[in-house]
């Protein structure tokens, strides 16, 4: 999107210089990535970084509401509370469509946000690699908060980790080895030295947390969370008797469960201003909008774009028997604004806050960026294209 930095990149861009930054990733975590790692980073203008960082700002606003959390009761569905949430989540998400208006300018849109971490390990693997293999200015910067990869580190340790024995924090998922986020988990254990621990091999004694390992029991601390309840309840059969989140435990959440409804899509309607698109709860709608084609319906409790309905119809809405647990947002016009050697891509930009349990206010720290060529933006969804996955932005 900087003109003169793509045209640059494109004319040296070479396939063996590609494929020596994927076998980097491998050579470094020992994963090859199960989705795909775009052959571009994204080069973000300075007036677009200004305009994403007053989106996140309007975001977090919402957040900070005296009263966010009777204002988010309803979004954890019932049976799903978890006790002792905390003050605030350690994580924050949020992403926004690269738009353009009639004149050409460029404009952040949000589209989700998440009280959940990110691939906060593999990204700065992926932004250093392609500064390793290609040539990216050292003008431009991945961080967004002026720091570099040593401070970026700490930072993370330091939200993480809060001072316990990396022995006791475990990094919890949900079958890892079959997760396409494996290689950030890996990465994450490289960094911090936290090991990562399926669900099941979880056990409750009272209110203190173990896992075992290897036949032994080990204690945990504090859990970093990278469980999705949707995965957990579509592999339950397969994971076998589990234990009770909604048991007190004497552990520590980053993030608390809770904080992935109460900081999601139930959010959208009540985030307001020039870079959030129209949004309601379905079941509020009196009256469905005349231009439904110019709108998306989208799930509450669904993750990476499942069940998300791109032009709904009226028979779509009818078919719906929870609209209490349905949005419609009106639909955001991603801009073909990335020049690739075959053809334009679209591009979505992903935030990425780390919120420390010390700290007063979230700190913006790194990014995670999108290219597509299809209708949907997610990486599933771009197999068979090129210029197009996974990547990281450099900011002017």
């Amino acid at each position: 999107m900087i003109p003169a930095i793509r045209q640059q990149y494109n004319s040296q861009f070479s396939s063996g210089a590609y494929e020596a930054l994927l076998r980097s990733l491998t050579d470094i975590t020992g994963i090859t990535p199960s989705f795909r790692v775009a052959e571009t980073p994204v080069f973000v203008p300075a007036a677009l970084k200004q305009q994403l960082i007053a989106a996140g700002d309007a975001v977090i606003e919402v957040i900070r509401r005296k009263d966010f959390n009777a204002l988010t009761e309803m979004a954890i569905p019932k049976g799903q509370v978890v006790p002792q949430q905390d003050a605030h989540p350690q994580f924050l998400i949020v992403d926004f469509a690269v738009t353009q208006d009639e004149a050409g300018a460029l404009s952040p849109q949000l589209i989700e946000l998440q009280g959940f971490p990110s691939l906060f390990g593999f990204q700065e693997l992926l932004a250093a690699q392609y500064r390793q293999h290609f040539d990216i200015p050292s003008s431009l910067n991945n961080f967004l908060g002026g720091m570099d990869a040593a401070q970026y580190e700490t930072l993370l340790r330091r939200t993480i980790l809060n001072g316990h024995d990396p022995k006791e924090v475990i990094l919890l998922e949900v079958l890892p080895q079959q997760q396409k986020t494996l290689i950030d988990f890996v990465r994450t254990e490289q960094l911090l030295g936290i090991p990562t621990v399926c669900v099941s091999a979880l056990v409750l004694e009272g209110k203190k947390l173990y896992y075992e390992k290897d036949g032994e029991k080990l204690p945990v601390k504090r859990i970093y969370n990278r469980m999705i309840a949707e995965d957990l309840e579509k592999h339950r059969e397969e994971l076998g008797t589990l234990i009770n989140f909604q048991h007190e435990m004497e552990v520590e959440w980053v993030t608390h469960p809770n904080w992935y409804y109460r900081i999601s899509k139930f959010l959208l309607p009540y985030i307001q201003g020039a870079y959030a698109p129209k949004a309601g709860f379905l079941h509020e709608i009196a009256v469905l909008p005349k231009d439904l084609e110019n709108y998306v319906l989208k799930p509450l409790f669904s993750f990476a774009g499942q069940g998300v309905i791109i032009d709904p119809t009226p028979a779509d809405i009818d078919a719906i028997k929870d609209p209490e647990n349905w949005i419609l947002q009106q639909k955001v016009n991603y801009a073909p604004v990335i020049k690739t050697p075959s053809g334009p891509a679209k591009c979505e930009i992903r935030l990425m806050y780390c919120w420390p349990d010390d700290a007063a206010d979230p700190i913006l720290t790194h990014n995670l960026a999108r290219l597509s060529k299809g209708k949907m933006i997610g990486v599933n969804y771009n197999a068979d294209k090129d210029w197009v996955g996974g990547s990281s932005c450099f900011f002017e």
